[in-house]
């Protein structure tokens, strides 16, 4: 096992379609796992009016009002790049999401476009794919609203990025605590 320190952190995004590159990111939400006060936000210009109605109606958002008042992509992936590196310091960031190769590939596609490199590196943290690993469940089962069941997390989701990434976070964390609790039982 690796000694050097990770600092896992949950993100979120909404989007105005299935892909990047053709539909645009529209608002980012980011905060530390575990410390959840250490929180990113930020509204987007998109760079074009490809949008999935549906996709908008799920949101709320509008992409003519983010055209206002959203930030140009490349002034908004510099700063998600500055807070993730003064929050990570000397550790690796490690990219968490439910569904995080969907949220993943609008980040990882804008930091390369708009900033040259991604912070996170190539990887991202599923928590789908964690939980499935963790409970031996069927994927049907990894849906939010059946590991809420099973996990009673605080939070729900809504459709708003930073609310969403701290919901993913507190997820996340009682995951990690179910697998905790049961290593604690495995002798050695």
């Amino acid at each position: 096992m690796s000694d050097k320190k990770e600092v896992f952190i949950s993100v979120d995004v909404e989007t105005s379609g299935p892909i990047p590159g053709e539909f645009s990111l529209l608002t980012i939400g980011a905060a530390n796992v575990d410390d959840v006060g250490q929180t990113f936000e930020c509204k987007l210009k998109p760079f074009n009016h490809n949008a999935d109605p549906k996709a908008l109606e799920v949101t709320g958002l509008s992409l003519d009002e983010l055209e206002r008042s959203g930030l140009p992509a490349q002034d908004a992936m510099t700063r998600l790049g500055d807070w993730i590196t003064q929050l990570a310091g000397s550790a690796t960031p490690v990219f968490v999401g439910f569904n995080a190769p969907f949220d993943w590939s609008f980040v990882n596609y804008y930091f390369h476009r708009f900033t040259g490199a991604n912070p996170f590196g190539f990887s991202a943290l599923d928590i789908k794919a964690y939980y499935m690993g963790a409970t031996g469940c069927s994927w049907h089962e990894t849906r939010s609203s059946s590991i809420a069941k099973k996990l009673r997390p605080k939070l729900a989701g809504n459709h708003n990025a930073l609310d969403d990434a701290l919901y993913q976070a507190e997820l996340f964390r009682l995951v990690r605590a179910e697998i905790s609790s049961k290593n604690s039982g495995v002798s050695k």
